[in-house]
């Protein structure tokens, strides 16, 4: 896009065209290279152009974290039919396929580091991004197919262990063609899990 090409930007279209832009660079070079004022130069405008949508380069980190965690609730959130091993099985393919294509967002998302501007709305979407596995392990309690206790601890375990399988596979100790049995394999484990004692 070139500088005549500016006045084309509806509102909103330059705040998504900074965001995509943004998420490129930091998937293909790190959260150390992107600056707004190298983001304004990528997608044609002023260097203060951005300026409008994000106050710093801390509040475009924190507007990526929070669509980083919409599209994350968006795609578990689609896994939620067939019984409870299916879904558990859909959740833990959907999560590590996300964490995988996504890996340099997701360490975004999961900093602790965030500007104070954010307020509650980053945990707020992260709480609902995981409104879904939370649920099923909900139901699961429900229907005697999940130990007792704390749902949300019980689901952090439960992520924690694709989470872990997500790296090895970023990192290249697992070869991408093994992920599709390791991924049926480890819900297989949670589910042995969470079953209930007798």
């Amino acid at each position: 896009m070139t500088i005549t090409q500016t006045s084309s930007y509806h509102h909103g279209d330059l705040r998504d065209a900074l965001l995509a832009r943004a998420e490129e660079t930091l998937r293909t070079s790190g959260v150390g290279t992107l600056s707004l004022r190298q983001l304004a130069r990528d997608v044609g405008v002023s260097h203060g152009a951005p300026s409008r949508h994000f106050r710093d380069k801390q509040a475009l980190l924190d507007a990526l974290a929070m669509t980083g965690f919409e599209r994350l609730g968006a795609v578990l959130g689609a896994t939620c039919t067939g019984s409870f091993a299916e879904r558990l099985t859909s959740l833990a393919r959907a999560y590590v396929q996300f964490a995988t294509q996504n890996s340099a967002l997701l360490e975004l998302m999961f900093a602790r580091k965030h500007s104070p501007t954010a307020g509650d709305e980053l945990p707020a979407a992260a709480a609902q991004a995981f409104a879904a596995p939370l649920a099923l392990i909900l139901e699961g309690q429900q229907s005697g197919e999940v130990i007792a206790g704390d749902p949300e601890t019980i689901g952090f375990t439960a992520f924690a262990t694709l989470q872990g399988l997500a790296t090895f596979v970023s990192s290249g100790f697992v070869p991408v063609g093994d992920v599709e049995n390791m991924v049926a394999d480890v819900a297989a484990n949670i589910m042995n899990g969470l079953r209930p004692r007798s």
